[in-house]
């Protein structure tokens, strides 16, 4: 009888879902912005709904909450569940036409909750489209970094809970390999959702049979700027061919473009060009605040380590231009022991590798060498500093870097090392276009070691010359006594010191060095040959040790041996009787004394027989 039951509950769903997505659609449709249109900012009294007329649908141009928008009641508990309440400035001016399938073109600093903004429309799109596992793939997100797709993945897997839809993210893993690509074609084709890189949907658009993606519905592409980059461009071509030209496409990033050659390839169709923070004062997050240092190139690593010690308590991304400097910082730093656990990450880890060092990172107090692969879309909460040991390579970079800290709406700071001859870029970045305010602090270094030390003199002073001080004269008065014990004025010894040793004499300082040279030559001879000789004998130590323990168990398994062949020979010889012994025992007495009983016992009976025919 249950079977029934089960068939109407889920008719009924299906009722319910029907009528819930004709609701939306007359809700979009009643209540859309028109084209162009800014939300209003919004009101004092956030609290308070707007009233409506009875019948009548509520406009969502203007809400604050995620509540007040026409979302699915799932989208909605997912949201709650995922504590996700009111929008940020970037969703609320990018949802609403989204929601409406318009074309979406949306730039937002860093931090201010882009992934929300195309995560809601693309699953709200496929709801309203009955969008089930038979229909195949109906929403693609393409991102630059295994990281972020990861990232975005999560994000997609809080929100759409509740939903039914089959959702992956497909990123090009190097401990998978080949297993991971066979892996991945068995199920793409049953996703509704992929959260991809562009090259590893290009790998499967070239090898896996009946991959379709002709019923394509909507295109994201996150980091926008960075995909449409010369380095993503054939990728980008390719996966472009093979999807249709009537879709919703949304490009966000924090640094958007507006090139017409861009926007044709993508084939954006009237994009609504949302940038929340276009008239803002700064393009960094207001409440960040930037230093710039200029400090010369050899004394970089010795400002970020006093730097590393003074902030121990500090959560610190340290960005550096390639993953050989990162190798080496993190190695030379580590050997050091600052105070404080250091991590480093770069483009040739595994992805799974890179996964556990932002978990780790993000879960505690430490620091983080990397190169511009954390720069863009990572996610970490608190971070303190950001610090740029080398320049970037143009300004968006910068402002990329910045923007792992002071996100949502919370504090944070940046420095960058600046060499003097790169001060140039800071006058870019203080430029007007730019708005990146930073502060200029330029500190003293003394650099040219080798003509300072030509002026001192080596060797330590004699005790004769050294100062002396009487404890019988007043407080705070010096003396200096010659070879006879007469006391220097202090004024005339060094007027004297100078007018005799006005010249100096090269040579004598080359030869000097020379001889110190040799010197500390023949001692580390010395060092070597006493670190060599204590190696030896403890490796010899190590070899008798060794030895005496192996002779010791073998002796032991010896004694068990022979103790049990004793037992063995000593019960043997019990049981046997030797008659050539001299020692004959117990034994031997008791033949004795049955023998002389026999003896005894014939000598009766000849004696009784004798008698009887006698008579």
């Amino acid at each position: 009888m249950r079977r029934p039951q089960r068939r109407g509950a889920a008719k009924q769903s299906r009722l319910r879902e029907a009528d819930e997505i004709r609701l939306l659609n007359e809700w979009i449709e009643a209540g859309k912005p028109l084209p162009g249109t800014k939300p209003p900012p919004p009101s004092k009294s956030a609290g308070a709904k707007p009233t409506t007329p009875a019948g009548e649908h509520p406009a969502y141009g203007a809400c604050t909450r995620f509540d007040e928008l026409p979302l699915s009641q799932k989208t909605k508990d997912g949201l709650r569940k995922a504590e996700y309440t009111v929008m940020s400035d970037i969703q609320r001016a990018a949802l609403p036409h989204a929601l409406c399938g318009r074309d979406i073109l949306g730039a937002a600093k860093t931090g201010s909750g882009k992934t929300l903004a195309f995560v809601i429309p693309a699953i709200e799109k496929l709801y309203r489209e009955r969008w089930g596992p038979e229909d195949g793939v109906g929403c693609i997100v393409l991102s630059p970094t295994t990281k972020l797709a990861a990232q975005i993945f999560e994000v997609f897997r809080q929100v759409g809970k509740c939903h039914s839809f089959s959702a992956g993210a497909i990123v090009g893993r190097r401990k998978a390999g080949r297993k991971g690509v066979e892996e991945e074609k068995a199920c793409i084709n049953n996703l509704n959702i992929l959260v991809c890189t562009p090259g590893r949907l290009v790998q499967h658009f070239n090898e896996t049979p009946n991959f379709d993606c002709s019923q394509l519905q909507m295109l994201v592409l996150d980091e926008a700027d960075q995909i449409l980059e010369s380095g993503f461009r054939s990728q980008v071509d390719a996966i472009l061919s093979q999807i249709p030209k009537v879709r919703q496409t949304l490009l966000f990033s924090a640094t958007q473009t507006k090139s017409v050659k861009d926007l044709a390839r993508v084939s954006l169709k009237d994009p609504q060009y949302i940038s929340v923070h276009e008239e803002a004062r700064m393009a960094t997050p207001d409440n960040l605040e930037q230093f710039a240092m200029v400090v010369p190139l050899e004394q970089k690593l010795n400002m970020l380590w006093s730097f590393i010690k003074r902030h121990l308590n500090s959560k610190t991304m340290v960005f550096l231009s390639s993953v050989k400097q990162v190798k080496f910082v993190f190695e030379v730093f580590k050997k050091l022991r600052p105070g404080i656990p250091l991590r480093c990450m770069h483009g040739r880890m595994k992805h799974e590798v890179q996964q556990a060092i932002v978990a780790d990172f993000n879960e505690s107090t430490s620091v983080l060498f990397s190169t511009d692969i954390s720069s863009r879309g990572l996610d970490i909460e608190n971070v303190d500093w950001v610090v740029q040991v080398d320049c970037p390579e143009s300004i968006d970079n910068y402002i990329h870097r910045v923007g792992r800290t002071a996100r949502y709406n919370k504090k944070g700071k940046a420095l960058i090392f600046i060499c003097p001859e790169e001060e140039r870029i800071l006058e870019k970045m203080k430029a007007a276009e730019s708005k990146i305010p930073i502060h200029i602090r330029k500190v003293l270094f003394c650099t040219n070691y080798a003509n300072l030390l030509s002026f001192f003199r080596l060797g330590r002073p004699s005790k004769k010359k050294k100062l002396k001080i009487n404890v019988h004269r007043p407080v705070g008065t010096r003396v200096k006594y010659d070879d006879e014990g007469n006391i220097i004025p202090p004024l005339a010894s060094v007027a004297e010191e100078v007018a005799s040793e006005a010249v100096v004499h090269e040579d004598k300082i080359s030869q000097r060095y020379a001889e110190l040279y040799k010197e500390m030559q023949e001692h580390d001879k010395e060092d070597k040959l006493e670190h060599k000789k204590s190696l030896r004998e403890k490796k010899l130590q190590k070899k008798l040790k060794l030895k005496r323990k192996r002779q010791e168990a073998e002796s032991g398994s010896e004694e068990d041996s022979g103790s049990e062949s004793d037992r063995g020979h000593n019960a043997a010889n019990k049981s046997k009787r030797y008659f050539n012994s001299d020692d004959e025992g117990d034994v031997a007495a008791k033949d004795g004394d049955v023998l002389a009983q026999q003896e005894e016992l014939a000598l009766k009976l000849l004696s009784e027989m004798h008698s009887s025919l006698g008579n």
